[in-house]
């Protein structure tokens, strides 16, 4: 997977760590709650990065450095841990921390000491999303009638990222069972963006977003059943990646919609995107739904700035689609997705309009087909199978309690849609119909891809909004969702990266557009966004919240 280290035309390795260490004192608790204030003081150890740096892998660079012996996997983890205990206050972005970082990262190093191998992720803190199971952590799915599960497993990908050497550093804030597009659909608290702590982080992955851009770890797991990937990372300024249905086991993942659920991931870089997606992919036994292709190195064609031609992307051919740029977009999203058509000409690509006549029905079958399934998966959460119990005297009354009180609104909300819409006087008006229009989305993405290597588009039509702007209007929140489902729904991968700011009050807020790809071809999507984000200009995606570590 590292081969590329040994030619200087892949990856440079640039330390971008601003500062390492003195001891500090470990987390009391695992519980993000007693999470201590205070910031000790840190010893500079290299110079700052540039004011707009180009993004850099600090997976890649972490190992260098750990196996050149010029810091210890425990230094890191106290520089993180450091710095989550600094911004969690404010951002709220975890739900449990682990209490074995410090250990972890000590094994690590004693490994690096008597020499033996370690991992291609070996000393790199991931946060995991919550409803994606660890077995030495609680998951919750952000649901009271979870509350205080810990699963006796860790789902396939979590169990990949240990035997990769990864240590996970906690799990993340959610809309409850991934039901949202903000994250304050949590039964448990309310994350915060980086970049605006009066504003939301996006959802249904919001936790996850905001741990990477706030660098509370290096990267982090998340899942999309319709863009709850891509719209957090749009909205945080961290790159978002949603791979190929059946590229990554589902087994260990809280099912909510199962036909169009994924596991996705988050990082500062494409290229540590690309890495983590890496480790996590290929067939599962446990996952019928997991393919058995092949898992390429998706960084391998990864080139260095320094090495790039003048048209590195001379002869690609890219399709905005048309729809996605009509009106209910911003205006400045709309502008800052032209300057990215602009730069991927500049870059050689060939940029043409497509259009997907049927993208606009993508939403309403989206929700019909999601809450149908949703209220098939969440009908085991009955105080007897899973979940917490309320005592009763009748067994009718011990589901009807522990139900009502275990789900929150929206949760509830989306069991009656779906249960609705799967009755048997409405199953063929609803659930049939959406899955025929579901079928239209595939040949139409089919037919634009056989023409257009990428397609592109904004993945959200705003920036970052209010928090508590959209929590009473529930409509107003499904149709922020209207870049990412249509996605989902023919299972395509599609790669969502920063790309420019809009204002938003007292600060700018960041914006990212999506690249979208055909079935498995997640490492053309990778190769485009590494070009584009290493040759874009005048943009530093570091939130105000931690910006003065990078100053």
């Amino acid at each position: 997977m590292l081969s590329s280290l040994h030619s200087p035309r892949h990856l440079l390795l640039h330390h971008r760590y601003p500062t390492l260490p003195l001891p500090s004192k470990p987390l009391s608790s695992s519980s993000p709650k007693s999470l201590h204030t205070s910031h000790s003081q840190t010893l500079p150890l290299s110079p700052p990065p540039p004011q707009s740096p180009t993004p850099t892998s600090q997976i890649l660079t972490t190992r260098e450095s750990l196996l050149a012996r010029r810091t210890t996997a425990l230094d890191l983890a106290e520089t993180f841990l450091r710095g989550l205990r600094r911004t969690e206050p404010h951002l709220h972005s975890f739900l449990h921390v682990s209490d074995a970082v410090l250990k972890e990262a000590e094994e690590i190093d004693r490994k690096i000491e008597r020499n033996e191998a370690v991992g291609p992720l070996a000393g790199i803190l991931v946060a995991v999303k919550d409803n994606i199971c660890t077995a030495d952590m609680p998951t919750t799915a952000g649901s009271r009638v979870l509350e205080g599960y810990r699963p006796p497993f860790d789902a396939t990908a979590v169990r990949k990222l240990r035997e990769s050497g990864a240590i996970i550093v906690g799990k993340t804030n959610l809309d409850e069972f991934g039901m949202g597009s903000t994250t304050e659909g949590s039964a448990y608290q309310v994350t915060a963006n980086p970049w605006d702590l009066s504003r939301v982080p996006g959802g249904s992955s919001g936790g996850s977003a905001a741990a990477v851009s706030a660098r509370q770890c290096v990267v982090s797991l998340g899942s999309d059943t319709g863009g709850s990937v891509r719209q957090p990372a749009s909205f945080c300024g961290v790159v978002g990646l949603k791979p190929t249905y059946g590229r990554v086991s589902r087994y260990g993942l809280v099912a909510y919609a199962s036909s169009l659920d994924v596991i996705g991931c988050f990082g500062s870089s494409v290229a540590d995107a690309g890495i983590l997606l890496h480790s996590i992919s290929g067939h599962d036994r446990f996952d019928a739904t997991s393919s058995k292709r092949q898992v390429p190195d998706f960084t391998s064609q990864f080139i260095s700035k320094d090495f790039l031609e003048s048209k590195p992307l001379k002869g690609l051919r890219v399709g905005v689609i048309r729809e996605t740029l009509d009106d209910g977009v911003d205006p400045e999203v709309i502008s800052s997705i032209h300057g990215a058509t602009s730069h991927l000409e500049e870059l050689g690509c060939t940029v043409t309009e497509v259009s997907l006549p049927s993208f606009s029905l993508g939403l309403p079958a989206y929700y019909i087909l999601a809450s149908s399934e949703s209220s098939s998966n969440l009908s085991r959460y009955d105080g007897v199978r899973y979940g917490n119990q309320v005592a009763a005297d009748e067994l009718n009354s011990l589901y009807e309690h522990s139900r009502a009180k275990g789900f929150g609104s929206e949760v509830k909300m989306r069991i009656l849609m779906g249960t609705y819409a799967l009755s048997a006087g409405y199953y063929d008006a609803y659930y049939k119909r959406a899955q025929q229009v579901r079928t239209l989305i595939r040949e139409n993405f089919k037919d634009a891809l056989d023409k257009n290597d990428i397609l592109i588009s904004p993945a959200a039509p705003s920036a970052a909004y209010k928090i508590g702007e959209k929590k009473n209007d529930p409509l107003a929140m499904y149709a922020g969702d209207i870049m990412t489902v249509n996605v989902n729904l023919a299972g395509l991968p599609a790669l969502v990266l920063p790309c420019g700011f809009v204002e938003g009050g007292s600060n700018s807020l960041p914006v990212g557009f999506q690249l979208i790809g055909a079935a498995f071809e997640e490492e053309k999507l990778l190769k485009v966004g590494h070009i584009f984000e290493q040759t874009l200009q005048g943009c530093n995606f570091i939130p105000p919240l931690v910006a003065d570590d990078f100053a």
